[in-house]
């Protein structure tokens, strides 16, 4: 990990009404030393951050091939309830429809995300084991929620781009249609790509901080 470790202080200036909203995000990267190491990172962070009880993450992925394989390797974690949302490559009413139901199974999620912050401070009702499960949902960039079309974003707690965009644009859209205001981003890195996240640090205005170690300190 080797890029200057400062935690993000505010979004891009970019649209301010679009993005004033998220001067709580804050935007880490993991770094990774080699491509075949990518997958067994994640699932030891997942093994950290999955564990939080009803934690709501979203992780998005630039392929329908990275998707599916990441989807395979996470399935069985007990920890975590998985949804996959692949790019729609037939755009039929129920290609669409089948969308709209996950999307709106992962914003019932971020209820239940809201409920439990209750509960631990001690104004809710109690949680039965399985809502205790992280609710995981992987996507790509095709099945983002459309924002300009008046569809509701997302609001995860962690949003997780197991494989880094290459535009400025991509990036904000998957922040602005994922996460909520104070929720947390983390980059996975892998070797030529740190010329990517200087790059989309240098374009967006972001600072993005090295992750701690004990990833509990930003959850």
């Amino acid at each position: 990990m080797a890029i200057d470790a400062i935690e993000a202080s505010s979004p891009p200036c970019q649209s301010p009404s679009n993005f004033s909203s998220f001067n709580q995000l804050r935007h880490f990267y993991v770094a990774v030393d080699r491509l075949h190491f990518k997958m067994e990172t994640l699932i030891d962070l997942l093994g950290v951050a999955g564990r939080r009880p009803c934690l709501p993450i979203v992780v998005c992925c630039n392929s329908r091939d990275e998707l599916d394989a990441l989807c395979s390797a996470v399935s069985d974690l007990p920890y975590i309830s998985l949804s996959c949302l692949p790019s729609i490559c037939q755009f039929s009413d129920q290609a669409e429809a089948e969308r709209g139901l996950f999307l709106e199974k992962f914003r019932e999620a971020t209820m239940k995300w809201s409920q439990h912050v209750a509960v631990e401070t001690g104004d809710g009702h109690e949680i039965d084991k399985e809502e205790q499960k992280s609710c995981m949902i992987v996507v790509t960039d095709a099945c983002l929620p459309l924002l300009a079309s008046g569809e509701s974003p997302m609001s995860a707690r962690v949003l997780i781009n197991y494989e880094l965009p290459t535009k400025k644009e991509t990036y904000m859209r998957r922040l602005t249609s994922c996460l909520a205001a104070d929720g947390i981003v983390i980059n996975m890195v892998v070797g030529g790509e740190v010329v990517t996240l200087k790059s989309l640090e240098e374009s967006s205005g972001l600072i993005i901080a090295e992750m701690p170690i004990n990833i509990s300190e930003i959850l």
